[in-house]
């Protein structure tokens, strides 16, 4: 049985009463997350969900192309595979592990047994769900309306919310990738928010130097995110 405090650093996780969590304990399988893992594949049938706790996950969708871009990013914050209890069983995107780390995993089964007991699990696995639905939402308004400047803060910011310290594993390509945009047009928006003092890039790594300044320098697509996931996630509920 994993300890409860390596569980508790998933934020999810963390918010299940007490009941319902030692419940989990046993069920709960710790795994490795490395750069660029499937966790699952557009159209595949689930086998498992995921509880990020030091990695992130993006979901993208993939064009026949091979062109991508991504929807969302889930981290400590949250869960990755809620096609298994939302009663579909797959989906059209690919979630790939952005920043590698560790997480745990539960079966589909344990999961889907655990919603249909309609108890404090569900009413949880609805507000989040709410919640990365209007990151997805605002994520495609942002792509559409908003710079390649203003869509790469948005998109530190949301990493560095999932994780822990200022610093940032990321080549400029698998942030094109992300983005939907040519690397150069990456380029020379980190080459602005570096020549601005709010970043350092050298080498695949993002230091984050000034957050504030990074925040104010965002559309408010971020702002609307950060405030959904806050009303319906507190990051420890009272148990």
């Amino acid at each position: 049985m994993v300890p409860v405090s390596d569980v508790e650093r998933n934020d999810l996780l963390a918010a299940l009463p007490d009941a319902e969590l030692k419940r989990w304990l046993p069920l709960l399988e710790p795994v490795d997350l490395p750069l660029g893992h499937a966790v699952y594949e557009s159209g595949a049938t689930l086998s498992h969900v995921y509880f990020p706790t030091t990695a992130i996950v993006s979901l993208l969708y993939v064009l026949e192309n091979g062109a991508s871009a991504e929807i969302a990013v889930v981290g400590r914050e949250g869960i990755v595979g809620i096609s298994i209890f939302m009663g579909g069983g797959s989906t059209p995107n690919r979630a790939v592990v952005q920043s590698a780390g560790k997480g745990f995993r539960l079966s589909a089964k344990a999961l889907q047994d655990e919603f249909n007991r309609a108890g404090p699990v569900l009413h949880l696995l609805l507000r989040y769900t709410q919640a990365l639905i209007t990151q997805m939402s605002q994520t495609a308004v942002c792509n559409r309306h908003h710079s390649l400047d203003q869509q790469l803060c948005r998109w530190l910011l949301l990493s560095l919310d999932r994780l822990q310290g200022n610093d940032l594993v990321m080549t400029q390509e698998l942030i094109s990738n992300m983005l939907g945009v040519r690397r150069e047009g990456v380029t020379e928006a980190a080459v602005q928010l570096q020549a601005g003092g709010l970043i350092r890039y050298s080498r695949g790594r993002i230091t984050v130097l000034d957050r504030p300044g990074l925040e104010k320098r965002s559309c408010e697509c971020y702002a609307v995110v950060k405030k959904e996931y806050d009303r319906l996630l507190p990051a420890k509920e009272a148990k």
